[in-house]
């Protein structure tokens, strides 16, 4: 199957065949096969961790004393000092820091308004130590800058938990 052109050079003339057409249907089971491995391989993980943490923080009596240190700084967003182990979290890990504010809400530590008020800060401050070589280092950003970076990111979350406080409505 094969024609001459011309100049005696000889082209298949068969092209490659072509792609199944996917209907809406099956784009959309593929599409809810891949998020379903995201979750389970990726998100319910770092949740499974920060709770099984949290709770070691708990029985050692470490997330009483985290509480007491950083009562006073916490306290400016209107938040226990406790709440201090979500933004800790949120820098290792979005999903785990949703993990440790669903265990510091189930132990009664963290309620409505507090969650509220750390949600836009775990979403500005999530995963940037994973980010930090994997994006930054790959982009080839020069590593005396990523200081700054993640300051800004802090500068962000601070002014977000502020803004939350205000339109938050109390528990």
């Amino acid at each position: 199957m094969s024609t001459v052109r011309e100049d005696n050079i000889t082209q298949p003339t068969s092209a490659a065949p072509a792609e199944k057409k996917l209907s809406i249907v099956e784009v959309f089971v593929k599409g809810a096969l891949k998020g379903w491995d995201i979750g389970i391989k990726n998100i319910v993980p770092n949740v499974i961790l920060a709770f099984v943490c949290i709770q070691i923080l708990t029985v050692t009596g470490a997330l009483a004393a985290c509480g007491k240190i950083f009562a006073p700084v916490m306290a400016i967003w209107g938040l226990p000092g406790e709440a201090v182990m979500v933004l800790m979290g949120a820098l290792m890990s979005m999903g785990g820091a949703v993990g440790v504010a669903m265990a510091l809400i189930n132990d009664g530590v963290l309620n409505g308004q507090h969650a509220a008020i750390l949600i836009p800060a775990i979403y500005l401050m999530g995963s940037k130590i994973q980010y930090l070589g994997r994006l930054l280092g790959t982009a080839g950003v020069p590593a005396k800058y990523w200081g700054f970076m993640l300051l800004i990111s802090f500068f962000n979350a601070g002014i977000a938990m502020f803004i939350m406080k205000l339109i938050a409505p109390a528990a």
